[in-house]
């Protein structure tokens, strides 16, 4: 079984890296959209949104599970769950083209994710707290 510690990191990576990605699906449109004024052009760039997806994936399931099997409360999978499917629609889907309705939908399906390892982080260490030594 993982350590609290361990755990508490990965629930904290999780959220960290699900904000991120977040504030990121929501900026580059604008940031896309900008460019071409300044006089920038945007060529090379590597797509690594379904790779992200896997990743996040993984993550958010694993320490879910973990966090689970210590405090017993379902209530952030009901984001996690969600969160996913949005993300993968975003990135595994015909919208994956980067346009509006797909930063729309990795916005929200990553808040939702960064919503569910705070929550399991939260949940377990209350739980923690509950249970004597």
């Amino acid at each position: 079984m993982a350590s609290s510690c361990n755990l508490s990191r990965a629930d904290r990576i999780g959220f960290a890296a699900s904000f991120v990605c977040a504030l990121h699906c929501a900026l580059v449109p604008l940031a896309l959209a900008l460019m071409p004024t300044l006089g920038l052009s945007v060529g090379g760039w590597v797509d690594i949104d379904q790779a992200v997806t896997v990743f996040a994936t993984l993550l958010g399931t694993t320490t879910l599970a973990i966090g689970y099997r210590r405090h017993r409360v379902f209530h952030a999978w009901m984001l996690l769950f969600p969160g996913l499917a949005l993300v993968w629609i975003g990135a595994f889907s015909p919208l994956h083209d980067h346009g509006m309705l797909h930063a729309g939908l990795m916005t929200v399906g990553g808040l939702m994710i960064a919503g569910a390892h705070l929550l399991n982080l939260r949940l377990t260490h209350a739980a923690a707290v509950r249970q004597p030594a």
